[in-house]
């Protein structure tokens, strides 16, 4: 299998480390959606991070679900099992990719945007919606316990460190480490691990 898109992507970079955890093999090809387009295009006409070409040639996109495609081949999940511990895996999730594209879309409106044609109410509500998700975030993980090893990582704690990791490296400074302590312990123990080094977001 071939990972294609760039690792300071959260989404390519919790496929690529969620591949690894998973112990299936792959090789990862770092292209750029912006500066490498047509090369992009040849794999994924789509043009979408992550894009997974399968050995049967079949290509997949979004992260989730080749994740969940990953998961089929491996023949575990890195989510649990029974309905309330998945329900509050699922919670932490869905806030964590919240967070995520809350920071996507501040980083295009002043990347992709000219200055003159940015709309700053816009920017305004989605930094509110990126405060709010993190601050839940948070909230979900202040009561979770720290995995041990990399045995002991699930999908929540996963996508949680490379979201924190994500926004500190895109948006530096615009969340507040001594706000959010739960997550920035967990982040700085993930980042430890080899399954994070080997992937780092740059």
């Amino acid at each position: 299998m071939k990972l294609v898109g760039m690792l300071d992507s959260p989404y390519v970079r919790r496929t690529a480390i969620s591949l690894r955890l998973l112990g299936l093999p792959f090789t990862h090809e770092s292209v750029s959606v912006f500066r490498e387009v047509e090369r992009f295009r040849a794999v994924n006409p789509v043009v979408k991070a992550p894009s997974l070409v399968c050995d049967n040639g079949v290509v997949l996109m979004d992260s989730t679900l080749i994740i969940d495609y990953a998961e089929s081949l491996a023949g575990r999940s890195l989510m649990p099992a029974d309905t309330a511990s998945r329900q509050a895996a699922l919670r932490v999730v869905g806030l964590a990719l919240a967070a995520c594209e809350k920071v996507v879309q501040n980083f295009y409106e002043h990347s992709q945007r000219p200055a003159g044609k940015r709309h700053q109410p816009w920017l305004d509500r989605v930094d509110a919606q990126r405060e709010s998700a993190f601050a839940l975030l948070e909230a979900e993980l202040a009561a979770r316990p720290l995995p041990r090893s990399e045995a002991g990582i699930g999908q929540p704690e996963l996508t949680a460190a490379v979201a924190w990791t994500f926004t500190q490296f895109m948006l530096p400074g615009a969340v507040d480490p001594a706000l959010h302590p739960a997550l920035a312990r967990l982040a700085a123990a993930l980042e430890r691990l080899p399954a994070f080094e080997a992937l780092p977001c740059a």
